[in-house]
């Protein structure tokens, strides 16, 4: 993988101020001013918040992998004490803002970051974000079961490694209990409207890679036979599949390519579950990740704003 390219295109993305959506609810007439830096001053760029922050934590990923000083630079401007103050201080004051997608990136950013010079700054970001959590996860009736940004499952994988890595073991069995919950006795899952127009999760394969996580392996590989029976011969076939992408610059349709990203990453996580088909999913994966590696880098930046983080998860898987 061009991990210095991929690098490169997280710092540009990141420097780039404008289009930036803002999604700030003004609480009145003295409450309009959404320059994105003075509003959010660590996570402004790269379009919006939350991707400001997944692809902050790609930057801290990718420092392993490629290191490299215009990230560091990057990450040195923000993730200082103040802005991180702010930040913190913006989401306790609007518990529902970026939740849960933003959050979750967020406390993977933290996570990430434990053992760098950048942690002590994040900290108060990351206890903000687990206190958001352990109030909501009891206030929430029912999953979200969609393939965008309100996607309970995605959401809860990302805080139960987030949290496992830092230690706050309380917001990991929160996360747990709850993936038991909703998601425990599914079983039979229809994937046959997957996916729908501007996914870039897979519903069925997000619950999936979710469930891996809080049950044992063989409990899950039980579990997961039963809620995707078919798997990788004669049923679920399409989510091995490319799907029909868009680079033209629709944010929405661009989603998509996320989707082929996503689902690889799900697939190779969940096939050592199922040795019997393990390879036909890792080629279904690999398939995915081939198809729209060029739009990681080369790809119009409603596209490049974001797509790195979820080429990450699939590399790494």
């Amino acid at each position: 993988m061009e991990y210095a390219a991929w690098a490169r295109i997280a710092c540009e993305v990141l420097d780039t101020r404008y289009p930036y959506g803002s999604a700030h609810a003004s609480r009145g007439p003295d409450d309009v001013d959404v320059t994105p830096e003075r509003l959010h001053p660590a996570f402004h760029g790269s379009y919006d918040w939350h991707s400001s922050a997944h692809m902050q934590w790609s930057l801290v990923r990718l420092l392993t992998l490629a290191p490299d000083q215009r990230s560091i630079d990057l990450l040195n401007q923000r993730l200082t004490p103040e802005a991180i103050a702010v930040e913190a201080a913006y989401l306790r004051e609007r518990p529902g803002y970026e939740r849960p997608y933003g959050w979750a990136w967020a406390a993977m950013l933290v996570a990430a970051a434990r053992d760098t010079h950048w942690a002590a700054a994040l900290a108060p970001l990351g206890a903000v974000i687990a206190d958001l959590v352990m109030a909501w996860l009891p206030k929430q009736a029912y999953p979200v079961r969609h393939g965008a940004h309100l996607n309970s499952a995605f959401a809860l994988a990302l805080l139960h490694e987030a949290y496992g890595e830092l230690g706050r073991t309380d917001v990991v069995e929160a996360v747990r209990a709850r993936a038991l919950d909703w998601y425990g006795g599914d079983t039979a899952y229809d994937t046959r409207f997957e996916p729908s127009g501007t996914d870039f999760l897979s519903p069925a394969l997000s619950e999936a890679e979710l469930m891996r996580r809080v049950l044992p392996a063989t409990a899950f590989a039980s579990w997961l036979t039963a809620f995707l029976p078919g798997l990788g011969k004669e049923q679920h076939l399409h989510l091995l599949e490319v799907p029909v992408t868009d680079d033209s610059g629709d944010g929405q349709l661009a989603h998509l390519a996320g989707l082929a990203l996503s689902r690889a990453w799900q697939l190779r996580t969940i096939a050592p579950a199922l040795p019997d088909v393990a390879d036909v999913l890792r080629a279904g994966a690999d398939r995915q990740v081939a198809a729209v590696l060029p739009t990681v880098t080369g790809g119009d930046f409603m596209s490049t704003h974001w797509l790195v983080s979820f080429a990450l998860l699939a590399d790494q898987a």
